[in-house]
């Protein structure tokens, strides 16, 4: 089973323009992120996607890998499809570029799913976290996922889901991790298929996998990952460094 890390790397953010260029300890955010991913030595090969000439050079001057998005995505999935559907593998892992910490016990756990998966029958596996605080579950910003008996989601949303209709029932509340392992060939189907209401209502790429009955099969964890979304991030970020 051959398996590689893909890393979505956008010059443009809104809340952090070029953040992934910016000093890190004498390194790129991005640059660093890949080599942490390379670091683990859990995958085959680990690839850079980006729109960016800059961060393209950056990562092939440093004698790393690194991919020309040629259209315009809205979401991660198309980018990182359109980047695998020429390459020979078979599980993809969606790494994220501005987590330079990479942690890999996680990473691994969504690589056993597929090892796992003898039938073939899972086509996504992705991260979730109990969380209890009631802000936390109810906070639109936190996806919620709710999963069946085997760990497969059933749905995903920005509401509280399960409604707590009934209290004191043993309802756990995980929220999403957005991390994930796909077969390459549920990249390519998605890439194919149209967003419908469902996603386009909650704003949440998953639930198109789950409009046309792909499988998500769910891992929790306690892993909490270290991303770099503001200058506030960054400098916390620059004194773990040291």
């Amino acid at each position: 089973m051959k398996t590689i890390a893909v890393i979505p790397a956008r010059y443009a953010s809104t809340r952090f323009p070029a953040k992934l260029m910016q000093d890190l300890g004498g390194k790129t955010v991005i640059l660093r992120t890949y080599e942490a991913a390379k670091n683990t030595q859990l995958f085959d090969d680990v690839f850079v996607v980006t729109d960016s000439d800059l961060i393209f050079q950056e990562i092939v001057s440093n004698g790393g890998k690194a991919i020309m998005s040629i259209k315009e995505h809205e979401s991660g999935s198309d980018r990182i499809a359109e980047a695998v559907q020429h390459l020979d593998v078979d599980v993809v892992v969606n790494v994220q570029g501005d987590e330079p910490f990479i942690n890999a016990e996680p990473l691994s756990q969504l690589i056993e799913v597929f090892k796992n998966d003898t039938g073939k029958k899972v086509d996504l596996a992705s991260l979730m976290r109990e969380i209890t605080d009631i802000n936390d579950i109810n906070n639109p910003n936190n996806v919620k996922v709710v999963v069946d008996q085997t760990n497969c989601a059933l749905y995903f949303s920005r509401s509280v889901i399960p409604y707590p209709r009934e209290q004191n029932v043993g309802v756990r509340y995980f929220q999403h991790i957005g991390i994930y392992a796909f077969r390459k060939q549920a990249l390519l189907d998605f890439y194919s298929l149209p967003m419908k209401s469902l996603e386009a209502s909650e704003k949440l790429e998953q639930l198109r996998y789950l409009e046309f009955g792909k499988r998500i099969k769910m891992v929790e964890t306690t892993h909490v990952g270290i991303g770099i979304d503001t200058i506030e991030d960054l400098e916390k970020a620059r004194k773990m460094i040291g």
